[in-house]
């Protein structure tokens, strides 16, 4: 089997460290970098986009259920930074179990 090492293919350009990478651009990046001259003169239509009641309920935030609670989230960085912060092995196996047994019961239905 032979493989080719020219400097044009990306296994020679990554082998030859960054040097060789930044001097030989990957096939299509001048594509990439500039955008069609087509593209960038013709302005694109805007596209009208309507929430559920359900994606604008979300959306609002601020409901009485957040799951981010910043007391204990300050709390939880002092106990790291003054080195008291515990670890409970059997909270986390416990979760992981029941995070598992929920994937297993969605796949099968």
């Amino acid at each position: 089997m032979k493989v080719e090492s020219s400097p044009d293919s990306y296994i020679g350009s990554v082998a030859g460290g960054p040097q060789k990478a930044a001097a030989a651009p990957a096939a299509g990046a001048e594509a990439v970098a500039a955008p069609a001259p087509a593209a960038a003169a013709k302005p694109q239509a805007g596209v009208t986009v309507t929430l559920s009641s359900t994606s604008q309920a979300m959306a609002g935030g601020g409901s009485s259920s957040d799951v981010f609670n910043a007391e204990k989230v300050a709390a939880m960085k002092q106990a790291i930074a003054s080195g008291s912060f515990q670890v409970n092995p059997e909270a986390i196996a416990d979760k992981m179990l029941s995070n598992a047994a929920e994937m297993l019961s969605i796949s099968r239905s």
